[in-house]
């Protein structure tokens, strides 16, 4: 697994941290329903912390 730190950091958004972590099975239209979850899962934390999630969401 990559550092995602800085991808975080950089605005980048939480698609390229989905890109970081599990990409090669999950983006560029591999596994969309298991990319859903997980947008849905950051969304619902975001919500819990009253933060926005930003752009980018998906990879």
């Amino acid at each position: 697994m990559n550092n995602c730190h800085s991808l975080i950091t950089s605005g980048q958004g939480f698609g390229a941290t989905i890109r970081a972590i599990n990409g090669a099975l999950e983006c560029d239209g591999k596994n969309p329903a298991t990319v859903n979850a997980r947008m849905g899962y950051y969304k619902d934390y975001c919500s819990q912390f009253g933060v926005d999630p930003g752009n980018d969401l998906t990879c």
